[in-house]
């Protein structure tokens, strides 16, 4: 064998991948993505839940201060709008105490739900979770103050 046909020889098997060793690095890719996925996907799930916790605390903050100005919460009829625009008859009302609130929605793309007691003096505030339903567990679990 000459010099140059043994150098043509050895080039030959150095120019790629073969479709075997192609196929492993897929399937240890798919392996990895199938262990690491359901972790992701969790920590995804209890993300949303500490951001719809996190802004019922801020809706919580924006009604003690509508409480201190106006010496009641809103009325379940007008619920989170009057933190952003003045009720009709308040005369004390000192405004916004929240921007956006009459279009603020949950992580989930739900409104938040709003509810007086009667003589509005306390007020509940919650998201039902990913599911939209009473109840739940994990990503589906209610939320509220």
């Amino acid at each position: 064998m000459t010099n140059s046909q043994h150098k043509e020889n050895t080039n030959r098997h150095d120019d790629g991948f073969s479709l075997v060793e192609l196929l492993v690095v897929l399937a240890i890719i798919g392996l990895i993505a199938g262990l690491a996925l359901p972790q992701v996907l969790r920590y995804l799930g209890t993300a949303r839940t500490g951001t719809a916790q996190t802004q019922i605390k801020s809706i919580e903050s924006a009604m003690e201060l509508y409480f201190i100005d106006n010496g009641q919460y809103p009325s379940d009829q007008t619920g989170l709008l009057d933190l952003e625009q003045a009720p009709t008859g308040a005369s004390n009302w000192n405004g916004p105490y929240l921007k956006n609130a009459g279009n603020l929605k949950d992580p989930w793309g739900k409104p938040y739900l709003y509810k007086a007691d009667e003589n509005s003096s306390s007020f509940k505030v919650s998201s039902l979770g990913r599911d939209g339903k009473l109840g739940g567990t994990g990503e589906d679990q209610d939320v509220s103050n």
